[in-house]
């Protein structure tokens, strides 16, 4: 059954050596990703699952060992999902991690997680919402302690300099979002509109509503840590426990 929950947003704008001179900007944010990943580690967890969308092609699950890197965005930084004991699925056949696993596998290693054995799940970004809280409820039977990282973004519409420029609708979703987020409503979570939030290019819909169905009857109560939409696109950090 589902134990802990961190949620975290997944810009890979989160790594220093991607945001480069910018890298001060997410400070916070990237602070109360810590602080998340700490209340995942004392709920003694048997398995961390790292939760983020992908495109079609990068969907599935990923095994602790696996790759991914940041090379798509200009600079050359490795990340490997867990510490192997130097093995591991490195080879240059094996699948990549999509971007917003690699960033949790990047906010792992700068934790230092050891807590427990730990994979990745991608799911579509346009996964539909019966799909997703399946997913939830069937990753929450995995063991008798799981722990989930849920990856992912709200709109990118909150202003005219967004990546999908402004859209009104974009502030009452963000805040929606958040206030289920804080009070660990797995209701209002699967109440999302998945319509709406792929207009609004909210990639974190799906990951959320994987988290709700993990959630369900755990019983687990919320913190928000971080709450702000910079370069137009809102970002939560969020400790369920």
């Amino acid at each position: 059954m589902l134990v802990a929950a961190a949620v975290c947003p997944a810009p890979p704008l989160l790594v220093p050596e991607v945001a480069a001179g910018a890298a001060a900007e997410l400070g916070d944010a990237r602070t109360a990703c810590s602080d998340a990943l700490a209340v995942l580690a004392a709920s003694r967890p048997d398995l961390l699952v790292v939760v983020g969308a992908a495109e079609e092609g990068e969907s599935g699950r990923y095994p602790q060992g696996a790759v991914g890197c940041f090379r798509r965005f200009g600079v050359g930084v490795d990340v490997r999902l867990g510490d192997t004991g130097g093995e591991g699925d490195g080879g240059t056949g094996a699948r990549r991690l999509p971007p917003s696993l690699a960033v949790g596998a990047w906010l792992l290693d700068h934790a230092r997680w050891g807590a427990a054995p730990l994979e990745a799940l991608a799911v579509p970004e346009a996964l539909d919402t019966d799909r997703c809280l399946r997913t939830g409820r069937e990753l929450a039977a995995r063991a008798e302690r799981v722990a989930l990282l849920v990856m992912g973004d709200g709109s990118a519409c909150r202003t005219v300099k967004a990546p999908g420029y402004l859209d009104e609708r974009a502030a009452p979703f963000d805040a929606a979002a958040a206030l289920a987020l804080a009070d660990a409503d797995t209701a209002a979570l699967a109440a999302l509109d998945a319509g709406l939030a792929r207009e609004l290019q909210a990639a974190g819909r799906a990951p959320w509503q994987v988290l709700a169905g993990a959630a369900e009857g755990a019983g687990l109560g919320g913190r928000l840590l971080y709450e702000d939409a910079p370069y137009g696109v809102g970002y939560f950090v969020a400790a369920w426990s």
